[in-house]
C-alpha cells in the first residue's frame, strides 16, 4: 500500500515524498483512513512505529482547505506529556505542513509564556501542548476551544504515570462535547482503558504490537554487576565496543548528573538529560547527541520521552525502571529502520522483584551475560517466567452511564452503536 491510496492531500503527499518515505508503516496505514473519516481512535503503538504520523498527516489533509481559526482559538489540539516530545511533534507537524497555509504553534514549560500568548493571539490551527502549560494559558486567557474539531492525547500511558490525570480532567471539561478524539498510548493497561472512557466514543481500537510486546529486532541482555561497579562496567563496555551513540536510562535525575561526570573523567563525552535541566539545556544536549557531538546521554525515563532516533544501536537500563511498562518504552527505542538494535539492563541482587516483573509483562526471559572482570559478589540467580494470573470477568458496564463516564457527541454527529459488553 502507497501513502498516495491512504486518502492523503496532494500537498501533505509531495511533502510525505520528500521527506522520502514510500511506504505506510502499519500504524499509519490502519489508522490515517479512520481518522480522515471522522472517527475517534484508541491505538496502541510504540515509540518507533510512526504513530505521530499516523495523526499529524491526516489533521493536516483535514485542515487544507477549511476556515482558518479565529483570535486565540485551536482547531485541533495535541497533548503530550514531556517538552522534548512536544518540539519533536511540532517539528513533524511544520515539516509535513511546510506546503499549506496553516497556523501552527507548540507550547510548553521552562521557557516564557509571553512570547507563546503574543503568537496564540492569531489563532491556531494546529496547538501541540503539555497539559500544564495549556492550563497556564487558559487561566491567562490567551487560548480558547470553542472551534476545537479535534484532540489528540498522545503518550496516555505516560500522562498518566507522571500524574497528569488531574490536568487531563480539567482541560476535557473545557472543550466541547462534539469532538473527534485521537488515543494512543504504548499499552492498553486497565488504568488507559479507565480514560479512554472518558475521552473517546466508540472508537476503533488499533494495535500494531502484541499487548506489551517489545520489539522483535531488540536483542535483550541482563548484565548482573554490583552497584558500585557500574560505572565503571558501562565505560568499560563503550571502549571495548567501541560504541559512538549510547542512550543511557537512569532513575533519578542526580544519577544522571553524577554518571555524565564520571564518563568525561573517562575521555567519553557525555551528557545529562532530566527534568531539572533549563529548556535550552535539554535542547542542546539533545542536538550534540543526534549529531553525533556526544557519544552518552544519560535520561530519566520522562526526559527521554521525545528522544527520536531512527537507527540508535543501543541503549543500557543503567537502572532497572520500577515499572515493568517502562522497560519497553526504553527499549523500544532502538532496533528501527529494520536494524538490530541492542538492550542492555545492569542487574544488582536487589532487581529480582522488577526482572520478575518485566519479563512478566513481556512473556520471555532475557537472557543473561556476566562480562569477564565484573562478576557481582552476590550472584542474581535466574529469574523464571511468572506465570500470569487469569483475570476475573469484567462486570457489566452501567448501561445509564452519562457524558461523564465516556457518552459524549462526536465529531460528525454519527449515530452511537452499542456498547460492546
Amino acid at each position: 500500500m502507497s501513502f498516495k491510496s491512504l486518502g492523503l492531500s496532494s500537498l501533505v503527499l509531495q511533502a510525505v515524498e520528500e521527506k522520502g518515505y514510500k511506504q505506510p508503516s502499519p500504524i499509519q496505514e490502519q489508522g490515517i483512513p479512520v481518522v480522515l473519516e471522522g472517527k475517534d481512535i484508541m491505538a496502541a503503538a510504540q515509540t518507533g512505529t510512526g504513530k505521530t504520523a499516523a495523526f499529524t498527516l491526516p489533521i493536516l489533509s483535514m485542515f487544507e482547505n477549511t476556515k482558518p481559526a479565529s483570535a486565540n482559538n485551536v482547531k485541533a489540539l495535541i497533548l503530550t506529556p514531556t517538552r522534548e516530545l512536544a518540539a519533536q511533534i511540532d517539528e513533524n507537524i511544520r515539516y509535513y505542513g511546510k506546503h499549506l497555509n496553516l497556523k501552527t504553534q507548540v507550547v510548553f514549560g521552562g521557557v516564557g509564556i509571553n512570547p507563546q500568548m503574543i503568537k496564540l493571539r492569531r489563532g491556531v490551527d494546529v496547538l501541540v501542548a503539555t497539559p500544564g502549560r495549556l492550563m497556564d494559558l487558559y487561566q491567562q486567557k490567551a487560548v480558547k476551544f470553542s472551534e476545537l474539531e479535534i484532540l489528540v492525547l498522545d503518550e496516555a500511558d505516560r500522562m498518566l504515570d507522571m500524574g497528569f490525570i488531574h490536568d487531563i480532567k480539567k482541560i476535557m471539561a473545557l472543550l466541547p462535547k462534539k469532538r473527534q478524539n485521537l488515543l494512543f498510548s504504548a499499552t492498553f493497561s486497565d488504568d488507559i482503558r479507565k480514560l479512554a472512557k472518558t475521552i473517546v466514543n466508540n472508537p476503533v481500537e488499533i494495535s500494531v504490537n502484541p499487548k506489551n510486546s517489545t520489539a522483535k529486532a531488540v536483542e535483550q541482555v541482563i548484565i548482573p554487576v554490583d552497584k558500585t561497579s557500574k560505572n565503571k562496567l558501562l565505560s568499560h563496555l563503550i571502549k571495548e565496543n567501541n560504541w559512538h551513540q549510547v542512550l543511557v536510562f537512569c532513575r533519578t535525575k542526580h544519577g544522571a548528573d553524577r554518571l555524565a561526570k564520571f564518563l568525561i573523567k573517562q575521555n567519553i563525552t557525555a551528557s545529562a538529560i532530566h527534568g531539572n535541566k533549563s529548556q535550552g539545556a535539554r535542547t542542546r544536549a539533545l542536538a550534540d547527541f543526534k549529531s553525533g557531538g556526544v557519544q552518552v546521554l544519560a535520561a530519566t525515563d520522562i526526559a527521554a520521552r521525545g528522544i527520536d532516533i531512527s537507527e540508535l544501536p543501543q541503549i543500557v537500563n543503567f537502572d532497572l525502571p520500577n515499572i515493568a511498562e517502562d522497560y519497553v518504552h526504553r527499549i523500544g527505542r532502538t532496533g528501527r529502520a529494520g536494524a538490530t538494535g541492542h538492550a542492555y539492563s545492569f542487574a544488582t541482587i536487589e532487581d529480582k522483584k522488577n526482572i520478575s516483573e518485566i519479563q512478566s509483562l513481556i512473556g520471555e526471559v532475557i537472557a543473561t551475560e556476566i562480562i569477564k572482570g565484573f562478576e557481582p559478589t552476590e550472584k542474581l540467580a535466574p529469574v523464571a517466567l511468572k506465570a500470569q494470573k487469569p483475570k476475573r470477568p469484567k462486570k457489566p458496564r452501567n448501561p445509564n452511564a452519562d457524558a461523564a463516564n465516556g457518552n459524549r457527541e462526536s465529531r460528525g454527529d454519527r449515530p452511537k452503536q452499542p456498547r460492546r459488553k
